[in-house]
């Protein structure tokens, strides 16, 4: 089978997780290669993503680089069986970018999601009359027919929080998030109704860092962290002017998890946040 030339991001977090046991364990690609039997060119192919591995040689390889974590194991076994066309998003391959599709792929499969915003509210709990305002107002004018694939595939995502055992969400929002009036009065109120509803399931939190508060934090980027079934797993999403970007170096996670800590310090608490946003929706 010839390397893929887009793999997923998850095909491409395997490899990468393959890579940093073998460097961890002080092995060469050439020791690797020898020991499945293969040539150096795909072990690197294996950890840059482009082709893939089956379970068996994940487990040898595991054993050879003497990896006992069992819980990392089983989770890149999970992602060796998966295969392309298996799941929702892969019906928008070819039709949005590769990032819409990777971004529905990380929260998928997250055990808990923390975000924080600044100027927008999170897509898993935007209204579709927020969504499409958002997408109506990219420069340059995207064609009618992206704006409402995007919107379509928006809205799907969705589907995570009403999973019978959702994953955690934790909301940090400032408040310029919330008196922004994206799409006009009546869409920032509806939008504002739909962040009250979320915010009463169970699984979700919200916390508002208003304009009075005197600690500055860094929320110029939307940052979404997610955590994975094992903790090497943990990937970070920001989303950037080019694109969203996926972090999973171990500085860069302990970076955004300080932030998040910091921004959730100085929030206020859920209750009070509930309160404050109802005031805000109330005034508009």
């Amino acid at each position: 089978m010839p390397p893929r030339d887009n793999p997923t991001a998850r095909q491409a977090r395997l490899g990468c997780e393959l890579r940093k046991l073998r460097e961890q364990a002080g092995r060469t690609a050439r020791e690797a290669a020898g020991l499945i039997s293969t040539d150096q060119s795909k072990i690197s192919h294996m950890e840059a993503g482009r082709i893939g591995v089956s379970e068996a040689r994940i487990r040898r390889l595991a054993s050879f680089y003497a990896c006992d974590d069992a819980v990392l194991i089983e989770a890149l076994c999970a992602i060796s069986r998966e295969h392309r066309g298996q799941f929702w998003w892969d019906e928008y391959r070819g039709v949005l970018a590769p990032g819409f599709l990777d971004i529905a792929e990380l929260e998928h499969h997250a055990s808990h999601m923390r975000c924080l915003q600044s100027v927008t509210l999170p897509g898993l709990i935007q209204t579709p009359q927020y969504a499409r305002a958002l997408f109506e107002g990219v420069l340059p004018k995207l064609p009618k027919d992206e704006v409402e694939a995007r919107v379509e595939h928006r809205m799907r995502r969705q589907v995570v929080l009403d999973r019978e055992k959702p994953p955690k969400f934790e909301v940090i929002v400032h408040e310029a998030g919330l008196r922004m009036r994206v799409g006009g009065r009546e869409v920032a109120r509806g939008q504002l109704v739909r962040l009250l509803e979320a915010a009463d399931r169970p699984n979700v939190s919200v916390r508002v860092i208003p304009f009075a508060s005197e600690k500055f934090v860094e929320v110029t980027q939307t940052v979404l962290y997610a955590g994975g079934v094992a903790p090497q797993l943990d990937t970070v999403h920001i989303d950037a002017p080019f694109g969203g970007v996926q972090l999973d170096a171990v500085a860069d996670l302990n970076r955004y998890r300080m932030q998040l800590d910091f921004a959730q310090r100085v929030s206020l608490a859920p209750e009070e946040s509930r309160s404050f946003v109802h005031h805000i929706a109330r005034d508009l």
